[in-house]
């Protein structure tokens, strides 16, 4: 049998990565941070429990790469799904409502992944986070922004904040309110998107 060409490697190596991501996720949505193991990722994947060390330098890290990569997915669909547009206005209405929508519907995860961003190890610069940002670049320049970097780094604290606020234990503040203040601050209808009701809270936005 002839050795395997480079780019065989690579692609076993991509798609084994993407194993343990998707794992991980499911994991801790289902069970929680502390209830998941390493062991409990690699078994999931199908994978030997080496290569998680191999790819990533411990579970907190492998947690924020893989919220990353779920992230970047759903964006990724939202900005892509049918009626395909150019409307600047459009698409970041589909970049806030897919980002807010994994809070609402996958807490857990999220919540976990808030708070290991604010932990020690801090924000992981990873190709899924590199992935994510560039698409978050993309919908504020399409949307007319003069200044993408510096407009692209505020949307993300701005979402960072109400995703933070969506996800408080005991005290969340309602997806409405949350979607129709960043909406009236970039200016957006609030039928864009992917509205959560027929109005947005006390009338128009």
């Amino acid at each position: 049998m002839s050795p395997r060409s480079p780019s065989v490697n690579e692609e076993l190596r991509r798609r084994s990565r993407e194993r343990l991501l998707q794992a991980t996720v499911e994991l801790v949505g289902e069970r929680g941070y502390e209830a998941t193991t390493l062991a409990d990722i690699a078994d999931r994947a199908g994978s030997a429990r080496g290569l998680v060390s191999y790819y990533f330098p411990g579970k907190r890290q492998l947690l924020q790469s893989a919220v990353h990569r779920l992230m970047h997915l759903t964006l990724q669909e939202a900005l892509e799904r049918e009626p395909r547009t150019e409307d600047g206005d459009e698409l970041l209405a589909r970049a806030i409502d897919a980002i807010l929508g994994l809070a609402r519907d996958r807490p857990m995860l999220m919540r976990t992944h808030m708070a290991g961003i604010l932990q020690a190890e801090g924000f992981v610069q990873c190709p899924e986070q590199q992935r994510l940002a560039f698409l978050l670049r993309e919908s504020v320049s399409r949307h007319g922004s003069p200044e993408s970097e510096t407009d692209y780094r505020m949307l993300r604290a701005l979402l960072m904040g109400a995703v933070f606020a969506l996800l408080i234990p005991g005290a969340p503040m309602p997806f409405d309110v949350l979607r129709a203040e960043l909406f009236q601050r970039y200016e957006l209808e609030w039928r864009r998107g992917v509205p959560p009701s027929a109005e947005p809270p006390e009338g128009p936005a």
